[in-house]
């Protein structure tokens, strides 16, 4: 990157203007928003190892290449219990319906997915997040219970406790699903109040955030039970499609063991009606060779999202809201933010991620529209306005390049191609 002389910024209305000095004929590099080949080359003998060993043992489903790696998830969250399962969409299901949340038996005309907050204050409705990826609200309606939206904190991404302890005055619930989004925990401890006060179940969608902590306890035991996502793309991430439940209850457990393997305790005899929702021996042993790594990554994680921080403020890039220029992530000081996604709030956001893309940097937006403006979800009755905060933030968040094996010199990069466009 070629060093630029600071000087205080201009500003003409809400567009930034940049007086740093530097080169922009430069050319700037490539930077991927994710290359899995960099931590494949350093442990490729291991998880080939660890693949051999299955296909050799031909246990492919279940067996004990899962037991192993289920034991060392369970050690890794803090508590006694972990159940693989084939998804982080089937691990949100699997926690409401062994928490006996929702009744996906329901006559379609009375199920809950088909009825507005209005129409059906169901004690079997779930409150979640309207700014999160669409499994969190599907996942509640496979279990044919209702979601519940309640707008967000505009720092953190994650549910408000306040807005979720005002919907609760008039909408009775079963219970609360906090989002950990972009890999920071929810306010656990307020929802956790919540979840007292009303006699509710709290779930936690953890999908994002393995090895975070909120308050020195980690992210899997703050709650009831809680589910992950091991999806190729995550901080902890499978060859595939993989998921975890946890839990610190022994009767949701075996619940949720059962529910995995269609119903079964027993092979043939079917208690209830479950579904195929196990996780495959190979993937297994491939998640305990990462599992190895992941606090360090994440650790790796953390210190890039400083190196950014310091970068844009040194860039004078920053400010209190897009009004002023890059808002940069908010870390809770109560929890360990893992960074999943490093994303920041942005002035022209549409605009920038096309200036990115088009000199080959990598960017994304988790989310460009809430979940209760998604076609699907049109029948639960919402409208645009009525969550302002997840929409505001779906119309300014762009998330950038963050991974363990990202180089400095990319990051920096990706700084100077943002100073560029608002120069």
């Amino acid at each position: 990157m070629v060093q630029a002389r600071v000087k205080a910024p201009t500003r003409e209305g809400n567009k930034m203007v940049s007086m740093l000095q530097t080169d922009t004929n430069t050319t700037l590099q490539p930077v991927p928003m994710l290359d899995f080949s960099r931590e494949y080359a350093e442990i490729r003998e291991e998880v080939l190892a660890a693949i051999t060993a299955v296909c050799d043992s031909q246990r492919f489903i279940l067996g004990p290449a899962v037991e192993s790696f289920e034991t060392a998830a369970a050690h890794a969250c803090g508590v006694p219990y972990a159940i693989g399962c084939s998804s982080g969409t089937d691990a949100l299901w699997l926690a409401l319906a062994a928490l006996h949340i929702g009744s996906s038996s329901l006559p379609s005309h009375l199920n809950p997915s088909n009825l507005s907050p209005v129409q059906n204050p169901s004690t079997q409705a779930v409150i979640t997040t309207p700014f999160s990826f669409f499994a969190t609200a599907s996942s509640i309606l496979r279990a044919g219970a209702q979601p519940i939206f309640a707008d967000i904190d505009p720092n953190t991404f994650n549910l408000s406790p306040h807005t979720t302890a005002e919907l609760l005055q008039s909408h009775p619930a079963a219970g609360i699903m906090p989002v950990h989004l972009y890999g920071q925990c929810a306010d656990m401890t307020a929802f956790k109040t919540l979840a007292i006060t009303h006699n509710l179940k709290l779930i936690e969608d953890a999908a994002q955030a393995f090895g975070a902590t909120w308050q020195g306890v980690p992210a899997g035991a703050l709650s009831d039970a809680a589910a992950f996502s091991f999806y190729p793309t995550k901080n902890l991430a499978a060859f595939g499609d993989a998921g975890l439940l946890t839990t610190q209850n022994p009767e949701t457990a075996d619940r949720a063991r059962m529910l995995r393997a269609h119903g079964m305790k027993v092979r043939y005899f079917h208690e209830e009606v479950g579904w195929n929702a196990r996780i495959d021996s190979i993937q297994a042993a491939i998640l305990q060779i990462k599992l190895r790594h992941v606090d360090a990554g994440n650790q790796r994680r953390r210190e890039l999202a400083a190196l950014y921080d310091q970068r844009f403020t040194a860039a004078n890039l920053t400010g209190p809201t897009t009004a002023d220029g890059i808002v940069l992530p908010y870390t809770d000081p109560r929890g360990t933010h893992v960074f999943h996604q490093y994303v920041i709030r942005a002035p022209r956001r549409d605009e920038l991620r096309a200036y990115l893309t088009a000199h080959s940097i990598g960017t994304e937006i988790y989310y460009p529209l809430p979940l209760h403006q998604q076609k699907a979800l049109a029948n639960l009755g919402y409208n645009p306005g009525d969550f302002p905060h997840a929409e505001r933030a779906a119309a300014e968040v762009l998330a950038l390049p963050i991974y363990p094996h990202l180089r400095e010199d990319e990051l920096d990069t990706v700084v100077e191609a943002i100073r560029r466009f608002y120069a």
